[in-house]
């Protein structure tokens, strides 16, 4: 099963130190790029990013990076 795709392009976002975030592997999830829940009773679960530190991160929009939960430039070739 395959990801649905969320948007073409990374989703940039201010990360906190010492937080957790869940990004949505699904593409369903109407609170993009982060998990909803939409997952459920499929075989996608979120993946966990811990920032270390505080910085803008950019999480991958299309699903399909190699590098999950961050961008690695896959959109470039959809």
């Amino acid at each position: 099963m395959k990801p649905e795709i969320a948007q073409k392009s990374p989703y940039a976002v201010e990360v906190e130190s010492g937080k957790s975030y869940y990004w949505c592997s699904c593409g369903k999830s109407k609170n993009q790029p982060f998990c909803d829940g939409a997952h459920q009773g499929s075989e996608f679960t979120p993946v966990v990013y811990n920032a270390t530190e505080k910085k803008t991160v950019y999480f991958c929009g299309c699903k399909q990076s190699a590098n999950q939960p961050l961008c690695d430039g896959a959109h470039s070739s959809l």
